[in-house]
């Protein structure tokens, strides 16, 4: 990557820039709460602007105001076969203090072995060199999947079936590593909802496998792939620094080969009623070790949601009995404990995911709108 710049070119490609993103913003099916309010108008006015722009249009670039610490940041450990009570701890430190952890799988039954990892990465390597013809044709364009052309990363976004309508590929590697880590990530769900509490439809999720190409920077930079998930992996077929973007800024994390780096996202945050941190986007790679001035791949997997489903806490933070009464002595005090709770109301994924592939988080946190700071808020 050149340089540290956000681009806002993408918010509505032609067929020709990447015909990943054409669907129209979407009228989301399921009904959602009305939180608009007047702090919010010309923010929603922007972003239908955005909606209506040229696709070819450039906006002026906007750079970082903090940029990623130039040290490593403390990764936590935690392993697959923690589905034990004794073993929870760590999880639960690792998901309520930071967001993110490194995930070993040495001694759980679901094996990922660096031949498979190293396959796939070659397939994803070969994918996002063919023309750019051959890319917007052999791909579905069912939003987000498909291909997103971008000057420094071009990106694919693929189905846990890597599916596409070319016969000349063969992606069985990239199949078999994307299915592979989807049960990585669907396990770590169920060790999230069993250490933390609560309750999820396991049938009820989608997973998107995303391949971005580009060239490690220390000023990482972010572009397309951006998405609400509720996990995201990253499988490390070598020993490669990321950055994080989370929620006090980005940090930088070296995680060790043949692990799984796991950041939990928004979809995750409002489940447990905003107790746990998350990531805001995808693991960014950035300079290392292993500096190289040669483009390279990352294969990001995220298990997220369908878009007709509603997002809701899964467990609140206080019974209904104590509700009232809980946040009347928060207003009493100045409402200094609302933004610890943080509870969330519900909405729609449709609309949210819309939101924020197109906004990017230039304005504000996308998930302020859905937080609750009072009880007279959540009854409404």
């Amino acid at each position: 990557m050149a340089s540290s710049s956000v681009h806002l070119n993408h918010h509505q490609p032609s067929k020709k820039h990447g015909g990943a993103t054409v669907a129209p913003p979407p009228t989301p099916s399921c009904s959602h709460p009305n939180t608009t309010k007047k702090s919010e108008t010309a923010v929603d006015a922007l972003s239908s602007l955005f909606h209506r722009l040229p696709p070819l249009l450039s906006l002026p670039n906007r750079r970082f105001s903090d940029a990623p610490a130039s040290s490593l940041a403390s990764l936590p450990m935690v392993s697959l076969s923690a589905g034990e009570r004794e073993s929870w701890d760590d999880l639960i430190s690792s998901a309520t203090d930071f967001g993110y952890f490194q995930l070993s799988i040495d001694d759980s039954d679901i094996v990922i072995s660096s031949a498979l990892a190293e396959a796939a990465e070659s397939d994803s390597l070969s994918l996002l060199e063919l023309s750019e013809e051959k890319k917007e044709t052999s791909f579905p364009k069912n939003w987000p999947l498909g291909y997103e052309a971008d000057a420094e990363t071009p990106s694919l976004c693929l189905d846990v079936d890597c599916s596409n309508e070319s016969s000349e590929l063969n992606l069985s590697s990239l199949r078999e590593f994307t299915r592979t880590l989807e049960k990585v990530g669907l396990k770590t769900v169920e060790m999230l909802a069993s250490a933390l509490g609560f309750e999820y439809d396991s049938t009820r999720f989608n997973t998107l496998m995303w391949l971005n190409q580009g060239v490690p920077d220390d000023e990482p930079e972010i572009t397309n792939g951006f998405y609400p998930f509720v996990v995201c992996l990253q499988y490390q077929v070598r020993e490669d620094k990321y950055c994080l973007l989370t929620e006090s800024g980005w940090v930088s994390v070296l995680p060790g080969v043949d692990s799984v780096l796991v950041t939990l996202g928004d979809i995750a945050q409002v489940w447990r009623n905003g107790e746990v941190k998350r990531v805001k986007y995808r693991p960014v790679l950035c300079s290392g070790q292993n500096d190289s001035p040669k483009k390279c791949v990352t294969m990001t997997m995220m298990l997220t949601l369908p878009m007709d489903t509603m997002v809701s806490p899964l467990k609140d933070m206080i019974s209904d009995g104590d509700k009232e009464e809980e946040y009347a002595e928060e207003e009493g005090d100045g409402g200094a404990r609302s933004d610890e709770k943080r509870a969330f109301k519900s909405f729609c994924f449709k609309e949210y995911a819309w939101r924020v592939y197109q906004e990017r988080l230039f304005f504000r946190d996308p998930l302020d709108r859905y937080r609750i700071k009072s009880y007279k808020d959540m009854k409404n």
